[in-house]
């Protein structure tokens, strides 16, 4: 046996290893928030950043313009979309509905576990938005957290797979509201919002944890679209 037929075989392997990882690492910056609509990306440059070659960003672009949520131009600039305000009213009635069975499920199937994780998480949100100087970028972060650790007490793998989906193209547009708009974070809308849910949570309240979380997703809405969060990416509601 030659090193040459030992080797064929390892390339496709790796490769497949290192794309489903920059699409892992590439998919938590979308639905973190630290991406924004129009932002740009470099295949090198993310190469470089995440100590790869190009090939595995390359493959991890493409599946994630597929999922719809990188664009690439015939010219190969690749870009977070940016979302129009109607697919974006849409995409928060979509969020409702689905991450309120979620949140839901969880009040009433929580452990002990997962309860004492959902209120770390909110202490830790509560805490950056609460800082004199709150780091923005974090505070979205946590606020992915928080949502995640909720959603991971539903039990339900397919369900959670699909708010992920969700937060690949809602994350660049709460990107406008908790990063772009510090006074979102100073008047506490998100903090009560997230309060009220993490009551109901502990009280295995179904209902009353899916409306907070429900007024959480609406009222940040309302706020990207009246402070002009859309309109000043694309000039027009």
């Amino acid at each position: 046996m030659n090193s040459t037929s030992v080797l064929a075989e390892l390339p496709l392997l790796e490769r497949r290893t290192l794309s489903d990882t920059v699409y892992e690492a590439l998919s938590d910056l979308l639905a973190s928030g630290r991406l924004a609509p129009g932002d740009r990306l470099s295949l090198r440059q993310s190469a470089a950043a995440l100590g790869v070659s190009v090939m595995p960003v390359r493959e991890a672009v493409s599946r994630l313009a597929a999922d719809g949520v990188l664009e690439v131009a015939p010219n190969r600039v690749i870009r977070v979309p940016v979302m129009s305000a109607d697919a974006f009213r849409a995409l928060v009635e979509t969020r409702i509905a689905v991450e309120g069975i979620a949140v839901a499920r969880a009040a009433e199937l929580r452990t002990a576990t997962e309860l004492a994780a959902i209120r770390r998480t909110e202490a830790a949100f509560r805490a950056e938005a609460q800082a004199a100087e709150p780091d923005r970028a974090r505070a979205v972060q946590l606020n992915r957290d928080l949502h995640f650790a909720i959603y991971g007490a539903c039990g339900l793998g397919p369900l959670q797979e699909i708010i992920a989906r969700l937060w690949l193209k809602a994350g660049p547009v709460i990107n406008l509201d908790l990063r772009a708009h510090p006074e979102r974070l100073r008047q506490g809308f998100a903090l009560r919002r997230h309060a009220e849910a993490v009551v109901a949570i502990e009280n295995r309240d179904g209902a009353a944890a899916a409306a907070a979380i429900a007024a959480d997703i609406r009222e940040a809405a309302e706020f990207i679209l009246t402070r002009g969060g859309l309109r000043d990416v694309q000039g027009e509601d």
